[in-house]
């Protein structure tokens, strides 16, 4: 079965078992479980249902392992002919989620 849920303003497809990379949520740790209702589309491999935009009773349960920093990401400003040169780095937190389980009830 797999599912399109939205968090964080960005959507995501996932299958039960997966674990995905998820914008940082809240104070959450690890073996924490999630439960996200904002579920856009489920699959189950003959059937397909959409939502308008979501799923009514639609829900996918995640469990929480862990919260990283990504990669970092350098920035650099830079004006010619002025001698103005500025770098700095920037690492994004996320949260790391498996997908337990995907319901429609």
């Amino acid at each position: 079965m797999k599912a399109v849920i939205e968090s964080g303003g960005k959507q995501y497809l996932v299958s039960e078992n997966q674990v995905i990379k998820l914008e940082k949520l809240g104070n959450t740790k690890k073996g924490d479980t999630l439960v996200c209702d904002k579920v856009l589309l489920v699959w189950d491999g003959q059937n397909l249902n959409l939502g308008k935009p979501y799923i009514d009773k639609a829900k996918v349960t995640l469990e929480v392992f862990d919260t990283k920093k990504g990669r970092k990401v350098k920035v650099v400003k830079y004006k010619a002919k002025t001698r103005y040169h500025k770098t700095i780095g920037h690492r994004q937190i996320y949260t790391q989620a498996k997908v337990k389980s995907i319901s429609l009830q």
